[in-house]
């Protein structure tokens, strides 16, 4: 099944639902960051929730960052996206191995750890918005949630799902996002509440092979929806470039640049995003000490 994030709202426009297969995603960032099993479940989550957020930014410009800095032995997670859902991400360790939690799950929450959520909105204004929130559970979606309540004051449910094999590869995975919006009344707000409490974990429905169309009007069934057409493919992509890390370089100051030349003569930078190595010769560096002033 093929990767796709799909967008509904209810003919009222009280309803807003939002859901992605990234099941593809997911395993390009598995096999960048050669991650075990927790890890590949934490980000994956993680860069599949910021895909869905990414879908409803409104310029090309826009850009969102979730940042996970928690005090588990998964280290700082990051995963950034454009309103065209294409994510990079990593965890500081993604070599975690934790034995099963109570339910006999992948332990994300244990990964994660206790710390602070933020979510970084970079609309093009002169400061970006940044929302900040502490780590109540680790397990992303319930986190995020929170987020959403407590920063932004958007009622929303949340659920995200990466079933992982025995290869650390993920079988299946992605998520969905149902939110309230102000035309919501009470009622309707109870009566939706009452059906996410009853839906099936996300990883569940896909395992069973139902389309992102199908799981769409699913969770929304009984509530009249429209699905928008504008359906797009949520990709693992990664801008780095030798530009960029020529600016990185050029960004540490003048002093840094001419120790870096006299004690090692060259350098190797490594993307954190997407493993890429870019290598700067002597004479490389030379230039760009010059024009660092």
């Amino acid at each position: 099944m093929s990767d796709i994030l799909l967008r509904g709202n209810s003919m009222d426009g009280a309803i807003r639902v939002f859901v992605a297969i990234t099941t593809d995603l997911v395993n390009e960032a598995q096999r960048i960051h050669h991650s075990y099993p927790v890890a590949t479940a934490a980000l994956g989550r993680t860069l599949t929730a910021a895909a869905i957020m990414g879908a409803g930014l409104k310029n090309e410009t826009d850009s969102i960052t979730i940042q996970f800095r928690g005090n588990g032995p998964l280290g700082n997670m990051y995963a950034v996206t454009d309103a065209q859902s294409r994510v990079r991400g990593y965890a500081v360790n993604p070599f975690v191995d934790l034995p099963l939690n109570k339910k006999g799950k992948l332990d994300v929450g244990g990964a994660v750890g206790k710390g602070q959520l933020n979510v970084i909105r970079d609309l093009g204004m002169k400061e970006p918005y940044i929302g900040q929130v502490p780590i109540v559970t680790g397990e992303i979606a319930e986190d995020l949630t929170y987020y959403y309540a407590a920063s932004e004051q958007i009622p929303t449910a949340i659920s995200l799902g990466v079933l992982v094999g025995t290869d650390n590869r993920a079988i299946c995975a992605g998520g969905l996002m149902l939110q309230l919006m102000p035309e919501a009344t009470e009622e309707l707000a109870a009566a939706l509440e009452d059906k996410v409490r009853t839906l099936p974990p996300i990883t569940q429905m896909l395992a069973d092979g139902m389309s992102a169309e199908e799981i769409l009007f699913s969770v929304t069934e009984g509530f009249d929806m429209l699905m928008d057409n504008n359906a797009v493919t949520p990709v693992y992509h990664c801008p780095c470039s030798m530009e960029r890390m020529e600016k990185a370089l050029i960004s540490i100051g003048r002093q840094e640049l001419e120790d870096l030349i006299r004690e090692q003569g060259e350098a190797e930078l490594t993307c954190q995003f997407c493993d890429n190595k870019f290598t700067f010769s002597k004479e490389h560096l030379e230039r760009l000490l010059r024009e660092a002033k």
